[in-house]
């Protein structure tokens, strides 16, 4: 029987690298995909980990349609998980601080193209009643993003979309799970501009750890997963019971420029 099929988009590195070997790791042949070259390279640390699964890159800027139709047209068998993982952020004042086309670029990215691939992918997986879609999202989901206004909300995005699928899934052989990571130890603060900041500067989740919570907790058809370390988990519990405005004001003191 041939191995299932699974496509993970931002797997260059960190969450999205290490969702595919999991996933590798579990005997599924790979689609991945990211903008950055380093794309292939991350192919080739997947054939040769001993898995013996099959592994296809696809260099694609999901920002645009066109990177989008893209991987979808690079997509030819049936896909049993579907990883939309692919996500930046931008870390500054929203006045004064940060440029609007960074802003619209995460936009694209986390949203956009998350939608446009789901919108693509879904239906063939609903009339074979079989898979499961995982949302990168995070527990900035859940709070405003003080100095990362448009990425906290474009995760807020992710998540209800996630959750919102799931309700209309239910009924169907299509399980949707949330992944919901605190501080990682990835390129994503660096990418930021946010290496000053308290939370730049601190330690991080290990990537590792976070994929193997977030595919178990695939593979399981759970909702969702705060995945990290303990203190990950007890502040993606706190958040359930705080009030918005001091969510935002502890956003506020990790992420400022120059808290670090």
């Amino acid at each position: 029987m041939a191995n299932q099929f699974a496509v993970v988009t931002g797997a260059s590195s960190g969450i999205g690298y290490e969702l595919a070997r999991q996933l590798a790791s579990r005997g599924y042949d790979l689609l991945i995909t990211a903008s950055s070259e380093d794309i292939s390279q991350a192919a080739a640390n997947l054939r040769r980990d001993g898995s013996g699964v099959e592994v296809t890159e696809v260099r694609a800027d999901l920002a645009t349609p066109e990177g989008v139709e893209k991987v979808w047209a690079a997509i030819t068998r049936d896909v049993d998980v579907l990883a939309l993982n692919a996500g930046r952020g931008i870390g500054g004042e929203f006045v004064g601080g940060t440029d609007l086309r960074d802003e619209f670029n995460v936009i694209d990215v986390n949203v956009t193209s998350t939608v446009h691939l789901a919108k693509l992918a879904l239906p063939a997986m609903v009339a074979r009643d079989a898979g499961g879609v995982l949302f990168t999202s995070s527990i900035a989901s859940t709070m405003p993003g003080t100095y990362q206004a448009v990425y906290n909300a474009s995760k807020s995005f992710v998540q209800s979309f996630a959750e919102a699928l799931r309700e209309e899934l239910k009924d169907t052989g299509v399980t949707v799970t949330a992944l919901m990571p605190g501080p990682t130890d990835t390129n994503f603060f660096h990418r930021a501009d946010m290496d000053d900041t308290r939370v730049g500067a601190s330690s991080k989740d290990d990537p590792a750890v976070v994929a193997e919570q977030g595919i178990e907790a695939l593979l399981k058809g759970k909702e969702k997963v705060v995945a990290g370390s303990v203190m990950t988990k007890v502040q993606g519990a706190a958040s359930k019971v705080m009030p918005d405005s001091a969510k935002a004001k502890m956003h506020a003191k990790m992420a400022e420029p120059g808290s670090a």
